[in-house]
């Protein structure tokens, strides 16, 4: 099979036959062989029945229904393991997203090589309200992640390798950062496209401007978890130890300052009246409580059952 298409939903009722028959049009006049994996992320109108309905109709549309709302990333994360295409395009299911874009994606994956293509909404159809944040949120996202040819991280657009999807995890929120997950489990090469954004035809938005603060938020998670979430002592370890030698060295300074002024018969004030006494101190406790930290989380990584796990792409014939 050539391409999956993976949608993920939540009470779009009303679009979803016109999103399939789109793909259906596409794909039948491109020749592409296909599936098309609806996620139902819990939908309290007719979502599901319309699913139903739809893949009677069309073997190649395919469901699964999750019992409440679990998020996008789940829905997104259950698509990935479903899907059985060679490669594997992701869509939002309001027709805010253009299937025509599907053969081009398509072409960047497997004639340009791309391990990743995400697309780029350049000329979008939304309020002020969301455009300007949404800005500064990629620019963040571009900056602290290292992918600096990417415009919207944040756009449901895109095309995988099927390998990509199959050694990638998505959860929580991380949706938003599929690209920078992918780049840290050793798919480096990403592109861009630029993208058709249609205005939303049914309903109403199902994200708030919430969602930004959660993403920074999510982006400082992701961050951590990847660089240390195997190493934790590399940055408790370090950080406790520099806390605690200022600590150290403060109160040390304190203590011969003391030593040097009774030495020399001048007035000295007790170390303990001193307010830099009490920030040396503090400082050796929370120095000792970062490395602490970071000793008991190198425990539990080393218990973890995917301590040893890594993204191999390639063995030779190896006798064992």
């Amino acid at each position: 099979m050539q391409i999956s298409v993976v949608v993920p939903l939540f009470n779009e009722d009303e679009s979803l036959k016109e999103l399939c028959d789109w793909i259906a049009r596409v794909m039948q006049a491109n020749g592409f062989s296909y599936e098309v994996i609806l996620v139902d992320d819990g939908s309290n109108d007719n979502s599901w029945n319309v699913i139903e309905k739809l893949s009677a109709e069309n073997s190649n549309i395919k469901g699964i229904k999750f019992r409440r709302n679990y998020g996008k990333s789940a829905a997104l994360n259950e698509g990935f393991g479903a899907c059985k295409g060679d490669v594997v395009i992701t869509m939002d299911a309001d027709l805010q997203d253009s299937p025509d874009e599907i053969p081009g994606l398509y072409k960047m994956i497997i004639t340009e090589g791309y391990d990743l293509a995400s697309g780029w909404k350049k000329k979008r159809h939304d309020p002020i309200s969301k455009t300007i944040p949404s800005k500064f949120f990629n620019w963040t996202t571009s900056k602290m992640s290292g992918i600096y040819n990417l415009h919207d991280f944040n756009c449901g657009l895109k095309a995988y390798k099927s390998t990509v999807v199959k050694n990638i995890e998505v959860y929580g929120e991380m949706h938003r950062y599929i690209p920078l997950i992918a780049k840290w489990a050793g798919f480096g090469k990403i592109g861009e496209k630029v993208v058709a954004h249609q205005a939303r035809k049914y309903g109403t938005t199902k994200f708030g401007l919430e969602r930004f603060i959660n993403g920074f938020l999510d982006l400082l998670s992701i961050s951590f978890v990847s660089k240390f979430g195997k190493k934790p002592m590399h940055l408790f370890g370090l950080l406790g130890t520099i806390m605690f030698f200022i600590g150290l060295l403060s109160s040390a300074y304190l203590g011969i300052s003391k030593l040097y002024s009774v030495w020399h018969h001048e007035y000295a004030r007790l170390i303990t009246n001193r307010p830099s006494f009490y920030i040396a101190l503090s400082c050796m406790i929370i120095g000792s409580i970062l490395f602490v930290g970071g000793f008991l989380g190198e425990m539990i990584s080393r218990v973890s059952h995917d301590r040893n796990r890594y993204q191999v792409e390639k063995k030779t014939a190896i006798d064992i």
